[in-house]
C-alpha cells in the first residue's frame, strides 16, 4: 500500500453554514486529495490539478477554503498542517505533470 504524502485528522469540514464533520481528515495521495468523514467515509475527492486551495489570513490562520470539484469547503487544521498541506499540494501538482511530460510521445 502506498503511503500518503500528505495525512491530518482532526480536521473540521464543512460545507457553506453545515458542518460535515468536526474530526475529519485530509489525505493527498497518488496525485489526488481526499477529503473524509472520522469514520473514513469519502466526502469528496479529485486530482490535485483540480483542487484550488485558499488561505493565509492573518486573523485566521487555521483556516482554509478548498475547492474540490467545484465544491467549496471550509476546512480548520492546524498552522502547521495548512501549510504542509499546501505544500504537498504543490508537489503532487509538480510529479503529476512530470509524469505526464515523460508519457508525451514525440514524434520523429
Amino acid at each position: 500500500m502506498v503511503e500518503p504524502e500528505f495525512d491530518v485528522t482532526g480536521v473540521r469540514i464543512g460545507r457553506l453554514m453545515r458542518s460535515l464533520t468536526r474530526a475529519g481528515q485530509v489525505r493527498v495521495r497518488n496525485g489526488r486529495l481526499a477529503l473524509l468523514t472520522s469514520y473514513g467515509r469519502e466526502i469528496d475527492s479529485a486530482p490535485v490539478e483540480q483542487v484550488h486551495l485558499l488561505g493565509g489570513w492573518p486573523a485566521a490562520r487555521d483556516r482554509m477554503l478548498a475547492t474540490v470539484n467545484g465544491t467549496a469547503y471550509a476546512l480548520r487544521l492546524p498552522v502547521a498542517g495548512r501549510e504542509r498541506l499546501l505544500s504537498a499540494v504543490g508537489e503532487a501538482r509538480r510529479r503529476t505533470s512530470k509524469i505526464t511530460e515523460d508519457r508525451r510521445i514525440v514524434p520523429s
